[in-house]
C-alpha cells in the first residue's frame, strides 16, 4: 500500500508538470505557427521538426521539473543545512567552491560560450569562469551566515565591471555580460538556490528566509568578471561570427533521425552536467551526514528524471527550435517591414520566460518561502513583461547597430537606484529572475532569432545581435522590483486596514530604518 500510495502521487505530480509545461510551450509554439503561415513562411521541412521539438520540450520540461522537486532541492537544501550545522566556516567555504566550480566547469552552454571567443583557449576561459563562480558563491554564502545587505555587494561588484568594461574591445563587451546568464543554467539554478535554502534555515531571524534568495545574482557577476580580465589579459584577436548552416529534413525519416542523431551528443552533456553534482553530493553525505537508504533511492530516481527530461529539454530546443528561429529572424530582417520583427520578437519574449526550466524553479521557491505573499502568477506575468522589454530592445540593436552600453549602463543603475527603495526580498529575487531566465530557451531561439535579424541587415554580430542574454538578464530586474513596490504599497495599505495581515507584511516589509523614515 505505501508503494502503491508512491506512485499515484508521483503519477499525480507529472501530471500537474506536464499541464505546466503544455500551458509554458503552446503559446510559444502557436506564435512561431502563425508566423510561418504569414510574415516568415518556412521550408516545409523545418516544420514537423519544429513540432517534434515542441512535444520534446513539453515532456523534457516536465520530467525537469518533477525531479528538480524530488532530487536537486532536497540535494541543495540537505548539504546547505548540514555544512551550516557544523558551525565549520573553513568547512562551508572549501565546500561551496567546490560546488561553485563544479558545477559551472560542467555546464554544457559554457563551452558554446567559450566557442565564441577563439582569441582564448577553451579550458582556460571554462576554468578561469568556474574559479569566478565558486568565489562568488562563497561570498553569497558568507553573506547567508552573516546577513549581509545583498544590495550593497551588488553595487559594489556592478561599479567594477562596468569599471572593466571601458577597457576591454566591444568584441568582448557583449559576450561578458552573456556570460553571467549563459553559467546558471537549468541544471545550476535548482542545486544552486536549494543550497542558500539550506544555509539560511540555520538562522532563527524573520530576514533568513529573504536572504536565501540571492545566490544566482551574485553567482552571474563572477563570470561577467571573469571574461572581462581574460579580455584584458588576452585582447580581442579574431572574433568574427560565423553562422551554422543547419540540416533541412527532407523527409518524415531524416526528420527523426536528425533527432535521434543529437540524442547521444546531449545524453552526454547532460551527463558530464548532472553526474559531478550527483556524485559530490553522495560523498558529501556519506562523510559528513548519511541519509537513510530509502531517501538516497528516492533522490538517485529524482536525478535520473531530471536528467532525462534534460536530454530530450535540449535536444527539443537545439533541433527542433534553434534553426527555426534564424530562419525566421532572417527572412523578417530581410523584408521591408524588418521593424515587425520588434513586436513579434516582444510577444515571443514575453510567453518564452515561462519555458525556461529554472523559471519554474524561482517562482515555486519564491511562493513557498513567502508563504503565497508573493504569488507564482504574479512573478510569470512580471517576469513577462520585463523580458518583453528586453527582447525588443536586443532587436533594435540588432537592427541599429545601437551600442549595448547605452542600454546596459542605464538599466543595471535604474536597477540598482530601486534597490533602495524595495524590500529587501524583492531585490534579492529581482537579480535571481535575471539569471534564471536567460536560459536555453533564449540561448537557443531568441539569440538565433536575432542573429538572422542581424545579418539580414548587415549588421555585426558579435558587436550588435550578441547581447540576447545579457538584456533577458537585465530587464527582469526592473520589472521584480516595480512589483516590490506595488506589493510594499498595497500590503502597508492592507495592513493598516486589516491588523491580522502584520504577518505577511514582516514577511515581505524588510526594508532599512532610514527608507521607512523616509
Amino acid at each position: 500500500m505505501p508503494m502503491f500510495g508512491y506512485k499515484s502521487r508521483l503519477y499525480s505530480k507529472l501530471n500537474e508538470k506536464l499541464m505546466e509545461a503544455i500551458t509554458s510551450v503552446v503559446p510559444v509554439a502557436v506564435i512561431v505557427l502563425l508566423l510561418t503561415f504569414t510574415a516568415a513562411p518556412i521550408p516545409s521541412g523545418m516544420l514537423p521538426s519544429f513540432l517534434l521539438g515542441a512535444v520534446m520540450l513539453v515532456v523534457g520540461m516536465a520530467l525537469f521539473t518533477l525531479g528538480s522537486d524530488i532530487a536537486m532541492t532536497p540535494m541543495g537544501e540537505y548539504v546547505g543545512l548540514s555544512m551550516t550545522k557544523s558551525r565549520n566556516i573553513v568547512l562551508i567555504i572549501i565546500v561551496s567552491f567546490i560546488v561553485g566550480l563544479m558545477v559551472t566547469i560542467s555546464e554544457p552552454d559554457l563551452t558554446v560560450l567559450a566557442n565564441q571567443i577563439p582569441s582564448i583557449p577553451n579550458f582556460t576561459l571554462i576554468f578561469s569562469v568556474g574559479i569566478g563562480v565558486g568565489l562568488f558563491l562563497v561570498l553569497a554564502m558568507l553573506r547567508i551566515l552573516f546577513a549581509i545587505r545583498l544590495r550593497t555587494l551588488l553595487i559594489i561588484f556592478y561599479i567594477l565591471v562596468f569599471g572593466l568594461s571601458f577597457f576591454i574591445s566591444p568584441d568582448f563587451l557583449a559576450v561578458s555580460f552573456d556570460s553571467g546568464g549563459v553559467t546558471t543554467g537549468p541544471m545550476t539554478v535548482p542545486f544552486i538556490m536549494a543550497l542558500g535554502i539550506g544555509v539560511a534555515s540555520i538562522r532563527s531571524d524573520s530576514k533568513a528566509g529573504g536572504d536565501s534568495f540571492g545566490l544566482v545574482a551574485l553567482c552571474s557577476v563572477g563570470p561577467i568578471l571573469s571574461v572581462m580580465i581574460l579580455g584584458l589579459l588576452f585582447g580581442a584577436g579574431e572574433s568574427a561570427y560565423e553562422s551554422e548552416a543547419f540540416h533541412i529534413a527532407e523527409d518524415s525519416r531524416s526528420m527523426v533521425a536528425s533527432f535521434i542523431v543529437m540524442i547521444p551528443h546531449y545524453a552526454k552533456e547532460v551527463a558530464m552536467a548532472v553526474s559531478p553534482i550527483y556524485i559530490f553530493f553522495l560523498i558529501y553525505q556519506r562523510i559528513f551526514a548519511p541519509m537513510k537508504r530509502d531517501t538516497l533511492i528516492t533522490i538517485t530516481v529524482g536525478v535520473l528524471y531530471t536528467y532525462i527530461g534534460l536530454v530530450l529539454f535540449l535536444t527539443g530546443v537545439n533541433v527542433g527550435f534553434m534553426p527555426i528561429g534564424t530562419y525566421i529572424g532572417t527572412v523578417l530582417g530581410s523584408t521591408s517591414y524588418a521593424w515587425l520583427a520588434v513586436p513579434v520578437g516582444m510577444l515571443i519574449g514575453y510567453f518564452i520566460v515561462s519555458a525556461e526550466p529554472a523559471v519554474h524553479v524561482l517562482t515555486k521557491q519564491v511562493e513557498e518561502i513567502t508563504a503565497g505573499a508573493i504569488p507564482r502568477k504574479a512573478l510569470f506575468t512580471t517576469l513577462g513583461l520585463g523580458v518583453a522589454a528586453s527582447v525588443g530592445l536586443a532587436i533594435l540593436r540588432a537592427l541599429t547597430g545601437v551600442s549595448i552600453y547605452c542600454m546596459i549602463l542605464p538599466g543595471y543603475a535604474i536597477a540598482m537606484t530601486l534597490a533602495f527603495f524595495v524590500p529587501d526580498i524583492f531585490v534579492s529575487i529581482a537579480f535571481d529572475s535575471g539569471g534564471v531566465a536567460s536560459g536555453p530557451m533564449t540561448a537557443t531561439f531568441l539569440l538565433p532569432f536575432t542573429i538572422g535579424i542581424c545579418e539580414a541587415v548587415g549588421g555585426n554580430v558579435v558587436q550588435d545581435a550578441f547581447g540576447v542574454v545579457a538584456m533577458v538578464a537585465m530587464t527582469p530586474l526592473i520589472a521584480i522590483e516595480v512589483l516590490g513596490l506595488i506589493f510594499k504599497l498595497k500590503l502597508r495599505k492592507q495592513t493598516a486596514e486589516e491588523p491580522e495581515n502584520e504577518e505577511i507584511e514582516e514577511i515581505i516589509l524588510e526594508t532599512d530604518d532610514d527608507i521607512i523614515e523616509m
